[in-house]
């Protein structure tokens, strides 16, 4: 029988099926926040349950942790009592937990491939909607609600439907500027924000073979912007190298074995998907948003669509640049930015800051910017550092911060002022999504380099080019 990459990882994960009704799924990793599970540890308490496997289960702050002065006890009330919570529970079930100022502390879907917890052929939840970021190394990744938290602590496994297969296959070459955020974005604008509900999505052909893990990650990161419940790529030799050594990785003949099974785990030649869909390379530019979910994306070289080339939805379109206070058939090149954020489980790795190191190097930030640059991790920090980037940050102005989730979804300080705009490099640009009024425009760190260093929306490909003259 020929099979899917999905279908082999799910039904190799089954330990029941219910008939006409969802499948019980085993789940390898879980990854816990301080958000979405102290209600969850309350109902194992009230229950007198202790967690069925605290070695498969790792905990981290993340959420709503401050991004300055991390040696300092935090101020916000609830975000103390939250913190204060995660750290009494994983001590309490022996979960493994990396709080602030822990080495192996950062946003919980940064962590979980820098230290080898996501592997290739495992099943990940988490209390967070982008776990879907984990479907990089060819797992299956989503995230689930506080009362499935609580039931994947007490018994390993969750009660899932089998979703819906589809394959997105992007063959070509990439243009210059382009990037796997870039990708992502002109995915969701072809698709809309519900175009992938009910499927689990494969990224296939050359674009996604070429990308590098941290690629990868952005665009599986994303797939739930799409309405999917996550997204998957076949793993490969830079899956293998990529996680080869790192600390919870299999070692030794444990790593053998495992290679054995990790080789079987690709989509068989002539196996069916209920889905699929065929984009261009070549057709991508870099992307920005302009509206008010991340489906209202486009080419950063073109104009705002009128809502008469709309098939439907023109209230609700209308409404949206109402609040962006955008005019349909407006440039984006050119509006002035307020704000600027790198970071989030989207783009908070170093491949990430090299490419926002790479536009600024040379050049000053602009005094209308404030700027934000957040790594997803220490580890991401350190490599800021070994590498010399944090010296091109300095001398152009700019300031790193610690490691957190950031003004990625504004739970901590890092909130973006009513009225002001934002290009931000995280994954949703929903009314009052970076703080209550304000504008997010989602794009690539590239184009958020340009921004920051020009105090507008700019093409990066004008910069590149000014460089190499």
């Amino acid at each position: 029988m020929k099979q899917t990459l999905f279908d082999k990882v799910w039904d190799s994960h089954v330990i029941r099926s219910i008939n006409n009704g969802p499948d019980v799924l085993f789940i390898d990793r879980h990854l816990v926040h301080e958000v979405t599970s102290p209600v969850a540890f309350l109902g194992l308490t009230t229950r007198n349950i202790p967690v069925l496997y605290p070695e498969r289960t790792f905990a981290t702050a993340d959420h709503n942790t401050p991004t300055l002065n991390q040696h300092l006890p935090v101020q916000d009330p609830l975000s103390a009592n939250q913190l204060r919570a995660l750290e009494h529970n994983a001590l309490e079930h022996n979960i493994p937990y990396w709080g602030l100022g822990h080495e192996k502390n950062g946003i919980v879907h940064v962590i979980g491939p820098e230290n080898g917890i996501t592997l290739p052929g495992a099943t990940i939840v988490c209390g967070d909607s982008h776990t879907s970021t984990h479907g990089a190394f060819g797992a299956i990744a989503f995230g689930i609600g506080t009362s499935e938290v609580e039931m994947v602590l007490a018994t390993q496994c969750i009660m899932q439907p089998k979703p819906k297969k589809m394959r997105i296959k992007i063959d070509g070459q990439l243009n210059k500027a382009v990037t796997p955020k870039d990708v992502a974005l002109y995915i969701i604008s072809q698709l809309s924000t519900s175009g992938a509900t009910g499927y689990f999505v494969e990224y296939a052909g050359d674009i996604f073979k070429e990308m590098s893990m941290e690629g990868r990650m952005t665009v599986c990161n994303l797939s739930i912007e799409m309405g999917a419940r996550g997204g998957m790529i076949a793993p490969d030799e830079k899956t293998f190298d990529y996680i080869k050594n790192r600390e919870f990785t299999p070692k030794g003949e444990a790593w053998e074995k495992a290679m054995q099974y990790w080789q079987t785990l690709y989509t068989d030649e002539g196996a069916s998907f209920d889905k699929e869909i065929i984009f261009n390379g070549e057709d991508i530019e870099p992307m920005i948003t302009y509206g008010t979910n991340p489906g209202m994306g486009m080419g950063i070289s073109g104009g705002i669509p009128t809502s008469e080339s709309l098939e439907g939805g023109v209230a609700t379109y209308k409404k949206s640049l109402a609040y962006m206070d955008f005019q349909e058939g407006d440039n984006m090149i050119g509006k002035s930015i307020d704000f600027v954020f790198l970071g989030s489980c989207t783009n908070g790795r170093i491949e990430d800051f090299r490419a926002f190191a790479s536009i600024i190097k040379g050049r000053k930030k602009a005094e209308n910017v404030t700027a934000w640059l957040v790594p997803g991790s220490h580890k991401v920090e350190e490599a800021i550092k070994e590498e010399g980037l944090l010296d091109i940050i300095h001398e152009a102005g700019f300031e790193l911060r610690e490691p957190g989730c950031s003004a990625c979804l504004a739970m901590n300080d890092d909130k973006i002022p009513a009225g002001k705009y934002a290009v931000s490099t995280s994954n949703r640009n929903f009314e009052g999504r970076q703080g209550p009024g304000s504008r997010t425009l989602l794009a690539s760190p590239l184009v958020a380099a340009a921004a920051a260093v020009t105090g507008k929306v700019t093409d990066p490909r004008e910069l590149m080019i000014a460089e190499s003259a």
